[in-house]
């Protein structure tokens, strides 16, 4: 079938309003947020229902053309756009349907198309609480942080995506539906197959609704910031927090004091968050959530007994709810503040909680020798682990950053190995870590992906180039 006939009968199966190949419509669907990969593809599809993803997974399958899925396409890592310059991009934009909101169970079904930041407004209005929160949530959507297994900044108190999933529905390679949608807390009937599809980047199938848990609203929040003198400090105290408040304690950051420095820089917050008396350089943004039945002031006795540890040198805490809504803006714009200072290198890994002030000595140590001068932005999760490891060019820097980043990644990643962390927290794999990937994973477990890979998508047809190959 000639090429004009064959993507009309595509545009048949999706309708003219679900088409699209015309450069300036496409252009949204092939853009990534940080601009490392600008390949083209044949058209993009944006269709509304399941049974219309199964007709053009059909459709790929009979004349082997390759498919991307795409949710919110804000991922870092290329593996929601193309990777060949000759796929179908297929968008779950418009697929928004609320199925169920279940408050009996703590379960509500999404289709893939909904936005993270709505997912939590269908829960608050049943009186329920959906956790995951992180910086693009008013874009990024349920089928693609399930896709990459998205963390966020409540991972310590209630698990990442995967965590947070129940189960799915997929459109497999050759177009059949896995209904694996399910509200059962208990199901030991074989393979967990939804734990196949969360994570593996639309290599394997199309999730396009999801079953996800909610949880009991907070009645309030304890917040506070904290000035410390280094990341072991932040280590010991997290330790003591965590025994003190249990589960209670929800967020757990580390922040180097330079990316609020960039903040008021660059006008990306209004003041500082920080209590300027003691400064330090380094700083521990935590919060407590309070339910029914939980004494108020669980912080502040908290604060007291660091303070008299002499493991906090000041702390501002949170008296309203414009401080706590400074406080979390503030570390959320980490990445922004780069974005408008300098040339960036950077990366998504975790380590044990523990190795964390052993990484951050060894790797910022390594870097400076590479470049003098090149300023280090370790900061995340220290809560689960999870550190944005990024550097910025030195001040006045008239180079180019990108020829000294290879020589950065590779000590990173060597001294990562050394203390058995990951290469990848939270970001997938996509197209920017295929390769190291196969470098570092052990090689028993890529065969059996590849092996996994190959069963459910004997073409090779979902997003090709990303994760593995077959």
């Amino acid at each position: 079938m000639a090429q004009l006939q064959l993507f009309a009968k595509l545009k048949e199966i999706v309708g003219d309003a679900n088409y699209h190949d015309v450069p300036d419509q496409m252009a949204r669907f092939l853009e990534e947020p940080r601009g490392l990969y600008t390949k083209g593809a044949q058209c993009a599809v944006t269709p509304t229902t399941v049974e219309m993803v199964q007709k053009v997974m059909q459709f790929a399958y009979q004349n082997e053309i390759s498919v991307v899925p795409q949710g919110g396409n804000t991922g870092l890592v290329g593996g929601q756009v193309p990777a060949m310059g000759n796929e179908i991009v297929l968008s779950l934009v418009k697929m928004k349907q609320v199925r169920d909101v279940d408050p009996s169970t703590n379960v509500m079904t999404l289709e893939a198309g909904v936005t993270v930041l709505d997912a939590q407004k269908h829960a608050e209005e049943a009186n329920r609480l959906f956790p995951l929160s992180l910086g693009s949530e008013g874009t990024c959507q349920i089928g693609g942080i399930l896709s990459t297994n998205a963390g966020g900044t409540a991972v310590l108190a209630y698990g990442n995506s995967r965590d947070l999933c129940m189960g799915v529905e997929a459109v497999l390679a050759d177009g059949r539906i896995y209904n694996g949608l399910s509200k059962l807390r208990k199901d030991n009937t074989g393979y967990d197959l939804k734990d196949l599809l969360v994570g593996a980047e639309g290599t394997l199938g199309i999730i396009t609704a999801a079953s996800l848990k909610m949880f009991p609203r907070p009645r309030t929040f304890e917040t506070a910031l904290l000035n410390i003198a280094s990341p072991q400090v932040g280590v010991d105290i997290f330790e003591l927090v965590r025994e003190r408040a249990g589960n209670r304690l929800t967020s757990f950051e580390l922040l180097p004091t330079i990316g609020m420095d960039l903040q008021l820089k660059h006008n990306l917050i209004n003041r500082d968050p920080r209590a300027t008396e003691t400064p330090t350089g380094w700083h521990i943004l935590l919060e407590l959530s309070l339910f029914e039945g939980d004494h108020d002031g669980a912080l502040l006795a908290i604060l007291e007994d660091l303070f008299e540890r002499e493991w906090v040198a000041d702390a501002s805490l949170c008296n309203s709810v414009a401080d706590r809504q400074l406080m979390w803006l503030m570390r959320e714009n980490y990445a922004e503040c780069q974005k408008r200072e300098a040339q960036a290198i950077k990366h998504d890994i975790s380590v044990a909680i523990r190795d964390i002030p052993t990484l951050i000595e060894q790797v910022d140590a390594v870097a400076e020798e590479i470049l003098p001068g090149i300023r280090s932005i370790a900061f995340g999760h220290m809560g689960d682990g999870n550190i944005h490891y990024d550097f910025l060019a030195p001040i006045d820097f008239e180079g180019d950053l990108r020829e000294i980043a290879p020589a950065i990644h590779d000590a990173t990643y060597e001294i990562l190995a050394k203390l058995n962390g990951s290469i990848s927290a939270e970001h997938g794999i996509g197209q920017l870590k295929r390769d190291l990937l196969a470098q570092k994973k052990d090689p028993t477990a890529l065969d059996m992906m590849k092996s996994i890979k190959l069963a459910l998508d004997p073409k090779n047809i979902l997003n090709p180039g990303k994760v593995v190959s077959p």
